[in-house]
């Protein structure tokens, strides 16, 4: 049975090359393999760190500052994920030398290994001796200085790794990766020395194939929201350099330049709000930003308004603008829609439970439909009907799936179908307020993550149709 390819995402929107990010792009995507969309982000999320926990906008009494996460999805063969970063680099280490030397590190492996890179000066108090003996009184020594220098980004060329580490028992690092997107405030909980960091500015740049983020993203990963915390951006090869690339030094040097001006201008803001007309648009904007979709495509994707404010906030502060216009709030909004597009591209119409993604597999698989007992046959026996019933709930009110009642003279029988989604379909969708999700067919099984409780009782989905189709059952 042949599977629909994935329809790649569509071409990122002219209007988010705004501004100083978008002069920086259009000077160093000639001499690189990098996808534009890539080093687009990048740039944004570098610019970003080294700004600091200065500048941001505040809601409802949380700030936001400007460091996002960001994870580049690509092929391993053509995904030129890491020539990205080498092509940008040369802007910021011009802009801030120290920050680009120092404050640019790798190996996230666990929640307290993070904290540390950060960590705040640690005092213990030292009892006042004279002459060898204790006087009673005590003074407080320094015994970590810590880091003076708290931003950090940090450069993950295998993400995938990350994921890994994160599924460990007693692992630390997935909260504290959330914490650091919403303050820059955390601490360790251990019991020997206990580390804290404070007014810590970190930023996330990692790379990834689809395929090891689909097996490596676990639900509950999607379920606490550390996923809707980056911004996935789908990269490829956007030419071919057997040579090489070789960009104007001087452009570069100018462009480090005016990087730093906005630097300087960034270090000097504090609570950066929308102008008139931005505010119109944000209005019109926020009900589709934060409606939502079902499934693990709206877990990744559920935190999209704050997402496109802090985008607006960058591209506002790297045009040295202390407000954010529309211009700004419309490149924000484009970024955004290809990071959409990026994780539609690689979660499809997944649901994020086992149970009703494989059935929907199988069921567009099967024009014909599938009855229960087929199903059943499919699934494993293990798997209780009360089990199937709540999925194909699932995906009957997700409109996913449909129920087909077949007379025969007594009990009716039933047969299952997958619904097709359509551009008519989605519209009615939306006009009804239900959330759509476009029809893309999943791989995701091939290489999700595995489940103990169920994997074994869950057989290959082609072999199992094809075996219930050699004898008889299914039309």
């Amino acid at each position: 049975m042949t599977r629909m390819p994935r329809a790649w995402p569509t071409p990122i929107a002219p209007g988010a090359f705004h501004g100083l990010a978008g002069e920086i792009v259009r000077a160093v995507e000639p001499h690189s393999e990098a996808d534009p969309a890539a080093l687009l982000v990048l740039t944004l999320a570098a610019f970003g760190n080294v700004c600091g926990r200065g500048p941001g906008w505040e809601i409802g009494g949380t700030f936001h500052a400007t460091n996002i996460f960001v994870i580049v999805v690509g092929r391993t063969s053509d995904g030129r994920k890491g020539t990205g970063w080498d092509a940008i680099k040369p802007v910021f280490a011009r802009a801030d030398p120290e920050w680009a030397r120092e404050r640019v590190q790798s190996g996230l492996s666990s929640g307290e290994g993070l904290i540390h890179a950060v960590r705040d000066p640690q005092t213990k108090q030292m009892p006042v001796k004279e002459r060898g003996t204790p006087t009673g009184e005590y003074v407080e020594e320094i015994e970590d200085h810590g880091v003076e220098d708290k931003r950090l980004l940090a450069r993950e060329g295998e993400f995938a790794s990350v994921l890994r580490v994160m599924r460990r028992d007693g692992s630390t690092l997935s909260t504290t990766v959330r914490s650091l997107w919403d303050s820059g405030d955390v601490r360790t909980l251990t019991k020997g020395k206990p580390e804290r960091a404070t007014g810590a500015h970190v930023s996330i740049v990692g790379d990834i194939t689809p395929d090891e983020l689909r097996r490596e993203l676990d639900d509950t990963s999607a379920a606490n929201g550390f996923m809707n915390r980056f911004l996935i951006v789908c990269a490829k090869r956007s030419k071919a350099l057997p040579f090489g690339g070789s960009p104007d030094q001087g452009r570069l040097d100018e462009l480090g330049d005016a990087m730093r001006s906005a630097l300087r201008f960034a270090g000097v803001q504090g609570s950066i709000r929308f102008d008139a007309e931005a505010s119109t648009l944000w209005e019109a904007e926020y009900g589709r930003l934060t409606a939502g979709c079902p499934g693990m495509l709206g877990a990744v994707t559920g935190r999209a308004a704050p997402q496109v404010r802090r985008l607006a906030t960058l591209y506002a502060l790297i045009d040295m603008s202390s407000d954010v216009r529309a211009a700004d709030l419309r490149a924000a909004l484009a970024l955004r829609r290809y990071c959409e597009g990026s994780a539609r591209y690689i979660f499809g119409a997944r649901l994020g439970d086992h149970v009703a993604d494989r059935l929907l597999d199988a069921l567009r698989e099967t024009p014909s439909g599938l009855s229960r007992s087929d199903m059943r046959s499919l699934i494993g026996g293990r798997i209780s009907g009360e089990r199937i019933d709540t999925a194909l709930d699932l995906l009957r009110e997700h409109g996913l799936a449909r129920l087909e009642q077949q007379q025969t003279g007594g009990r009716p029988a039933e047969r299952w179908h997958a619904v097709e989604r359509t551009e008519q379909t989605e519209q009615t969708s939306a006009r009804e307020g239900l959330s759509s999700v476009p029809y893309v067919p999943s791989t995701a099984y091939a290489a999700r993550a595995p489940d103990p409780a169920t994997d074994a009782t869950l057989p290959d989905a082609n072999a199992e149709l094809e075996r219930l189709a050699a004898k008889g059952l299914l039309e």
